[in-house]
């Protein structure tokens, strides 16, 4: 179908359902409310047009979508829950792993969608979530660009490498292959405080990592090994997606690259803009194409909450570089 032919469907459907709801508007609210009524029903009918149009500009959009290409973002640190659960946030708040994975399976299920751009402006997060929204872009059906803005670092990365190409800018800075795990250590300050450590647990294991006592070589060794399985796990993905030795990404040695520089390691296909990307998806569908973000939908107390979190971390940001947000434990992420 042209875009002529979509543009006068999308506007006679839109016209045709607003006119529609305003004459039932009239009819209910005015011709049949009484004289005293008029003004009141005036306001209704109104009202009701107003909804009116809302509701076919959506069914207008859905039988004649105005886009063939939709773009996920991909913002803050990764994070399974949006770092709603951390008493101080570790970085902008941005859409959970789960939500981002849903954009891109919708994104999938609409037949309007050709091809998925993926937007990524992250210094990493969690393993798994990382791997969620990974799994999702690779399996999108059609073509895939995941492209860098600022930081395309660690979890960002292992998404961007499930993607068909990968693009950047030249002071963008990609890379960051690594894995890192951390636990504060309290025993020093549990013993000037006078507070003794006592736990009781089965396996041998169980608490390795708990910050109040004094770790032990083999529980040292024990959790540098879990590191080195989950950066084995990163060096294969990346390999995978895109083409590379293994022994040359380890070479990199978690380093992160602006863009000129990852482009020559192979990091990243193409240097260019946001503009540059979309001309290489017309190349590639063989048509023009209109972009569409699609973004998970929140209630007024969902975005409240996420706003004050936002707030929280511009304000403490400084001090929540410096803390394990998740209190205790081991803290184990790209």
């Amino acid at each position: 179908m042209s875009d002529t032919t979509d543009q006068f469907g999308r506007l006679f459907v839109v016209v045709a359902g607003t006119l529609l709801a305003l004459a039932a508007g009239w009819l209910l609210f005015v011709e049949y409310a009484g004289d005293l009524a008029d003004i009141l029903g005036i306001l209704l009918a109104l009202t009701l047009g107003g909804i009116a149009l809302r509701i076919a500009a959506g069914i207008a959009e859905s039988q004649f979508p105005s886009y063939n290409v939709a773009e996920v973002g991909v913002e803050g640190p990764i994070t399974r829950d949006g770092g709603g659960s951390r008493p101080i946030p570790t970085g902008p708040v941005g859409a959970t792993a789960d939500e981002i994975a849903d954009q891109i399976d919708a994104a999938d299920d609409d037949p309007a969608v050709d091809a998925l751009l993926v937007k990524l402006n992250t210094p990493g997060g969690e393993i798994v979530p990382s791997e969620d929204i990974r799994n999702a872009a690779a399996d999108f059906d059609g073509p895939t660009v995941a492209y860098a803005t600022d930081v395309c670092a660690s979890g960002g990365y292992w998404i961007a490498a499930g993607c068909d190409e990968i693009w950047a800018r030249e002071p963008s800075l990609v890379g960051s292959i690594g894995v890192i795990g951390s636990r504060p250590n309290l025993a020093g300050l549990a013993d000037r405080l006078g507070v003794s450590y006592e736990q009781f647990t089965a396996g041998e294991y169980k608490d390795a990592g708990t910050p109040l006592k004094e770790i032990e070589e083999h529980e040292r060794q024990y959790l540098q090994d879990m590191i080195d399985e989950s950066y084995d796990q990163f060096v294969e993905r990346v390999a995978e997606g895109r083409g590379l030795a293994e022994e040359a990404i380890r070479d990199t040695e978690a380093r992160v690259y602006h863009g000129e520089a990852a482009l020559e390691l192979g990091l990243v296909d193409e240097i260019g803009t946001r503009e540059d990307v979309t001309d290489r998806v017309e190349e590639r569908l063989g048509e023009e194409v209109s972009v569409r973000e699609f973004s998970p939908h929140r209630g007024p107390l969902a975005r409240v909450g996420m706003g004050a979190r936002s707030l929280a971390y511009a304000f403490g940001a400084g001090l929540a570089s410096r803390v394990d947000a998740d209190g205790l434990g081991f803290d184990l992420r790209t």
